[in-house]
């Protein structure tokens, strides 16, 4: 990507190709910094919007099927795994239809709600996992101090919970921020589309691109590669606990 980002479009097609450009041009890098800001902005608020919408609803949810354990709980966890089976192209067509009736076509909330429902029920079942580790004793402390669940929650099992808050977080971002199929169908002719969408900016029939698209590429890849090179090892600690018992 970075090779071609920096090649000229008269030598796209150079026999034979160089393995490194020898003409460098940064237009690609010109022309994503004029036009495709406003999508990288979109995209970043979708996946910040995503994340917070994913830990409100997965971080109780896990809470309550780790340590509250409610009737039905195995069924629900049961119904979570079957869930992430569902192909996205078949939940996007559901939104669209919903979408529609209700108005929020080509929005960015109904974009976060969308990409909310793949990251959720892999959230809690993370979430499940690393709770179900927490020793019952701290929260038997927390109640005898007269914490209720909520406050037990809040103060004791959340703060502790920070590698799995971590995980949650960077998988959520990361598939909101890739996200190709729901952009397409629920917002592909509104303002507010994300990179995802930007990038055909520079396809078309009969022309394309191709230092501009591999330019957006690298630039949309930055913050991923960033936040995974900072969340390592508290991903490595959330996706593991709960593998092992005592």
């Amino acid at each position: 990507m970075v090779k071609v980002s920096l090649t000229r479009e008269q030598d796209m097609r150079k026999s034979p190709p160089e393995l490194f450009p020898l003409d460098v041009t940064f237009d690609g890098y010109r022309a994503v910094l004029q036009q495709q800001l406003p999508y990288l902005g979109t995209s970043l608020l979708v996946s910040a919007g995503t994340v917070i919408l994913t830990v409100v609803l997965a971080a109780p949810a896990a809470y309550a099927l780790a340590k509250l354990r409610p009737r039905g709980g195995g069924v629900l966890s049961f119904v979570l795994l079957v869930a992430q089976m569902i192909p996205g192209i078949i939940m996007a067509m559901g939104f669209y239809a919903v979408y529609l009736g209700l108005g929020v076509l080509n929005s960015w909330p109904g974009l976060i709600l969308a990409d909310s429902t793949i990251a959720v029920p892999f959230a809690v079942l993370v979430f499940t996992a690393f709770m179900s580790g927490i020793p019952d004793e701290l929260l038997q402390a927390a109640r005898t101090d007269g914490a209720g669940p909520l406050r037990t929650f809040w103060s004791i099992v959340l703060p502790v919970s920070g590698n799995a808050v971590v995980t949650v977080s960077l998988f959520a971002f990361l598939w909101a921020w890739s996200d190709f199929i729901f952009a397409s169908t629920l917002d592909g002719g509104g303002r507010l589309r994300p990179i995802t969408l930007g990038i055909y900016h520079y396809i078309g029939n009969n022309n394309q691109q191709w230092n501009a698209i591999m330019a957006t590429a690298v630039v949309a890849s930055v913050p991923a590669a960033v936040l995974l090179v900072i969340a390592q090892r508290y991903v490595a600690a959330g996706v593991t606990a709960g593998a092992v018992k005592d």
